[in-house]
């Protein structure tokens, strides 16, 4: 396995110290464990409902009628939605102000089991991920998709990364600095490969002071 400082090396002679610093700063936003606290329960249900209708779909039509989502979920209650009923699932797919696609808007319901789940178990959504170890974000990861619909994938890497997580997420470049740097030979989904790519990324954690969403980052622009 690489030392990380090859690969950030890399990064820089590519892009140079300059951009390479900016893209970190405006891409790779890590929140304090307060600020995650914080962050209201109806804010992750919106944010995962935007990110399942962003997947495999044009991301900025998507934000453009969000507004239109916000008050066709009146505010993304998760306790309400918890309970979605199937009237409004009709209710919805009759709004042709939102992007109308019935297994898409059922998961917003599903989703909002788990957090009202969370809600229960730990007070909040925020104090629940405020407390997420970073290194065990890919066990972390792979329990919060099987709890969820529709965020497997790297949806659920990119909804984590917008919540202000730190979060690897596997673009094509990142795969193909990780198995460039020996610690896998494709897509990283087995358990094993999991594992290696957790040992590898809190290795480099340790080793450069990056978040690991700085290091996804710094994967992708290094290849």
């Amino acid at each position: 396995m690489q030392s990380f400082s090859i690969i950030e090396n890399r990064a820089t002679e590519r892009h140079g110290e300059d951009k390479l610093e900016e893209t970190l700063t405006r891409r790779c936003r890590v929140l304090s464990a307060d600020e995650i606290a914080a962050t209201p329960n109806d804010r992750w249900l919106a944010e995962a409902t935007r990110m399942v209708f962003q997947a495999g779909f044009n991301w900025e039509t998507v934000d453009k009628k969000w507004p239109n989502f916000e008050t066709a979920f009146n505010g993304f209650d998760v306790h309400y939605w918890a309970m979605m009923a199937d009237e409004e699932i009709g209710r919805l797919m009759q709004d042709a102000s939102i992007i109308r696609n019935a297994m898409r808007l059922a998961s917003v319901g599903k989703n909002a089991i788990y957090f009202r789940d969370i809600i229960t178990e730990h007070g909040s959504v925020g104090a629940f991920f405020s407390s997420w170890d970073p290194n065990q974000y890919f066990e972390n990861l792979s329990v919060m998709r099987k709890r969820t619909s529709r965020l497997g994938g790297n949806s659920g890497m990119i909804f984590l990364r917008r919540m202000g997580l730190e979060s690897i997420v596997f673009s094509d470049d990142v795969v193909k600095a990780l198995i460039g740097a020996g610690v896998v030979d494709k897509v990283p989904s087995s358990k094993r490969d999991l594992a290696a790519t957790q040992t590898a990324v809190s290795a480099w954690r340790s080793e450069s002071g990056r978040t690991l969403s700085e290091i996804s980052q710094i994967l992708a622009m290094s290849v």
